[in-house]
């Protein structure tokens, strides 16, 4: 029997075992820590959305979703401004005084740009999706020009998403941060270039 030790050969064998225990614990560690990072679809809920609204054909609806949650763009046309003049003896907040808006859509139109309406479709009553519903198919109410019906409970919101009186929603529809980035594009999720939410 040979007692002679073999120093190099147990020199390479402690290195090689060494080495194969980092890589596992490595290997083990790196899951561990990427779980803590947001995944691809939360950070892309929280990203800007970008869409073209020169597009858009007056008076229609778009639906995207920003942050987990529905956003109307609708495109208004010149008598549809015209008509928001003579809602305001029937809404419960017709200067948005009590409503959540940008500052640059402080404004009768609620919006950047009068043109295009820009809300969260998530009625301020309990939460559920009001729709779009045109002139031609109104919910009781003699003072529906169109504008965004709430289904759950009766809810009403004219087309600058302001909350008719006598309905359970307490304030109007959330305008959320938006900008036109350039000609034609709007971006929602930022109201400026620079990225301040």
């Amino acid at each position: 029997m040979n007692d002679t030790v073999n120093e190099p050969r147990r020199q390479f064998l402690l290195l090689a075992t060494s080495a194969v225990g980092v890589a596992g614990a490595a290997g083990l560690v790196t899951p561990f820590v990427a779980s803590w990072q947001p995944s691809a679809r939360a950070r892309a809920a929280g990203a800007p959305v970008r869409i073209r609204v020169s597009d858009m054909a007056v008076d229609t609806v778009l639906a995207v979703e920003w942050r987990g949650a529905p956003v109307y763009v609708f495109r208004r046309s010149q008598e549809t401004l015209k008509a928001l003049e003579t809602l305001d003896e029937s809404l419960a907040d017709p200067a948005s005084l009590r409503s959540s808006q940008p500052e640059d859509a402080g404004n009768p139109w609620r919006s950047v740009d009068p043109e295009y309406l820009v809300v969260r479709a998530v009625c301020t009553h309990l939460g559920c999706a009001p729709r779009y519903q045109g002139p031609e198919a109104p919910p009781d109410g003699e003072a529906w020009q169109g504008g965004f019906f709430c289904p759950c409970h009766g809810s009403k919101f004219d087309l600058a998403g302001r909350v008719f009186k006598g309905v359970p929603a307490p304030t109007n529809l959330e305008v959320p941060p938006y900008y036109f980035d350039q000609e034609g594009i709007m971006v929602i999720g930022i109201n400026d270039p620079e990225g301040q939410a």
